[in-house]
């Protein structure tokens, strides 16, 4: 029976330094690949109809150290950023790792401050491209 080892890290690039974020609650990439059937009077599934390619992402950080603080920065100045997404520890997971390129921040909601545990800043925002470099042979793919 395999054993699920693997750790996840995450990390950002702006301005030409790159950051871990650490400790995170969670990060949740989302690709939106947009397709749908054309249809006719005639006959039905002639065709395909793409829509532009949506790429999210959530992040959810504990406001400890200066990671909130600089993902906060990020949103406020406009700048963007890249994420990546890779394997810390363990080789359980599908890809090496996952790129979104020039990120954008479009929201930050900071939880509560409560005197137990520490308090958690949620950042989502979209990216203009990605790169997922899965572990199968000739797996790399791109988008845009």
């Amino acid at each position: 029976m395999r054993e699920w080892k693997t750790r996840l890290a995450v990390s950002f690039t702006a301005n030409g330094n790159t950051y871990l974020i650490s400790p995170i609650d969670s990060f949740s990439p989302s690709f939106s690949l947009n397709a749908e059937p054309m249809h006719s009077i005639e006959q039905t599934h002639i065709g395909v109809i793409y829509s532009p390619d949506s790429m999210t992402f959530s992040i959810t950080v504990k406001a400890l150290g200066d990671n909130a603080g600089q993902l906060t920065a990020l949103g406020l100045q406009g700048t963007p950023f890249d994420i990546l997404l890779q394997e810390k520890v363990g080789d359980d997971w599908s890809f090496h790792s996952i790129v979104m390129s020039n990120c954008i921040i479009t929201s930050a909601s900071p939880s509560n401050a409560s005197i137990s545990g520490a308090p958690t800043a949620t950042f989502s925002g979209f990216a203009l491209a990605s790169k997922a470099d899965g572990k199968a042979a000739s797996s790399t793919v791109s988008v845009p």
